[in-house]
Order: structure tokens, then sequence, then C-alpha cells
């Protein structure tokens, strides 16, 4: 009780009346000076600055032709294999020998194009209609690749054309050579089954890799051209020492709209 008197006391003297009251310490002036300019800060960043949004997505570098998969008209056991993986072909061209109960007959590519994949060797037994190699067409030495993105059915209609996209090549370190830039030139309609992107990219195991999270839209990046030894542009000055190859898995990162910060927060 004689501390609550000598506070009232002192509250009740009328000579301290005049006196000035200290709403803070010149400690606490400067915190609330810096507060406030950050808050003044931020209000302002979210009225006129942007925020990048991004969408990643797996990535097959191949020919916009596309490629598809052959298929033996016939059933034998296989005697001769008379291609390569990687050989261009032409359209008709000998692909295999099979021996018959009628005798030997041969498999013919159906359209020219590239030799990807071939999943026959001799000695082996194949059935009618059984798969035995992965064509991809290709309109002569100059056709340029392209990057066909598979992007999940919910995130394709955000995507615009003309929106930049980084391709991180799987046989090219990005570490040493950067990213592979390219820019969005189409965007599907539809999502697809995986017996579609198997047709096209004329590989069935790759097409049941890239639609195992779901049916997803098929996206055509145009590669950008540039004088470096594999004819593309790279994040790097030159990129790597080498052309890429067609059919090389890749991981595409596709650069949205920039959009406000305010835009994120208001319905």
């Amino acid at each position: 009780m004689e501390f609550r008197q000598q506070a009232l006391s002192k509250l009740q003297s009328p000579e301290e009346l005049d006196l000035p009251v200290r709403l803070a310490r010149p400690r606490g002036r400067l915190v609330l000076a810096v507060t406030a300019l950050v808050t003044a800060a931020a209000a302002y960043w979210a009225v006129t600055g942007t925020v990048s949004a991004t969408l990643s997505a797996p990535a097959v570098l191949t020919h916009a032709r596309g490629g598809y998969v052959l298929q033996s008209p016939y059933a034998g056991q296989i005697t001769e294999v008379l291609a390569k993986e990687g050989q261009v072909l032409a359209a008709g061209a000998p692909l295999l020998k099979v021996r018959t109960e009628r005798g030997d007959r041969v498999v013919r590519v159906l359209a020219a194009g590239r030799l990807t994949a071939l999943r026959a060797a001799i000695g082996t037994v194949v059935a009618t209609g059984a798969d035995v190699a992965g064509v991809e067409r290709t309109g002569g030495a100059g056709d340029p690749l392209v990057a066909m993105v598979y992007v999940p059915g919910d995130g394709a209609a955000s995507l615009p054309v003309g929106a930049r996209v980084d391709l991180t090549v799987q046989s090219v370190p990005s570490r040493r050579y950067g990213v592979l830039r390219g820019r969005v030139a189409a965007v599907g309609r539809a999502a697809q089954t995986p017996e579609q992107v198997s047709a096209f990219l004329g590989d069935a195991g790759l097409g049941g890799e890239l639609t195992r999270h779901g049916r997803p839209v098929a996206v055509l990046v145009r590669l950008d051209r540039a004088a470096t030894a594999s004819g593309l542009r790279w994040s790097s000055a030159q990129g790597p020492p080498r052309p890429v190859d067609s059919m090389t898995p890749a991981s595409a990162t596709v650069h949205l709209a920039d959009r406000r910060p305010l835009d994120w927060l208001l319905p």
C-alpha cells in the first residue's frame, strides 16, 4: 500500500503537470521509422511489382513430323537385321527378314525416317502385329528439332503461345552448358492417351512413362536457332560442342506471364 500511495501522490502533484510526456525512446522511434518504411515499400511493390510463375513438365526433343511404331506383318523367326539404330531409311527400305511357313519375307519401313529403336534381333520369334521398331519421320538433314512438352491437363489452359521455355536436356550437363531456349508454338486441345503419345513418338515405353501420372496435353515448343555447334541457343555462350540427338528426354520449365503480387490476393 505504501508504493501505491506514493504513485497516487505523484500523479496528483500539480507541479509535474507541465512536464512533457515521452511517447517513445530514440531507439523505439528508429524501429518505428524502419517498420513504416518497410511497410510502404511492400505496399508499393504489391501494386507495381511483378511475380514470375513457372510450370515444369517432362519433354522430348524430336521432329515435328512425329514418328510411328513399325509392326511386323508376318509371323515367324527373324533371320536377318538389315539396318542399325540411328540410320536414316527411305520409304519402303528393307529392315528385317522373317522366315515364315511360306518362305522368307521382308519387313519394310512404311515412311522415310530415322530408326530410333530396334526391338527385334536375329533369332527372335515374332507374331503378326508385333512391334519391331520405332521410326521417326524426318524431312531430311535440315529438318529442325522441336520439343514436345507433356503438360498435365489442369495446367495447359494457362499456357500462352509465345511463352518462354527453358529445357534441361538429359544428355547435356546443365551446370556446364546451361539450358536450351525455346518458345511455345502451339498447345494441344485435348489430353492424350498413352497410345496417342506412343504413336507420335514411335516408342511405347516412352509413351507409358510420359503418361504415368495422368493424360497430358502435348505442347509444341520451337527451339531458338543460333550460331553454335548444335545450331541451337543455350543459356551459356556456346552450349555443348556437338548436336543434340532427337528422342532425347528433357525437363521443361515454362515461364508464364508475369503477374502483380496484388493479383494473387484479390479474388
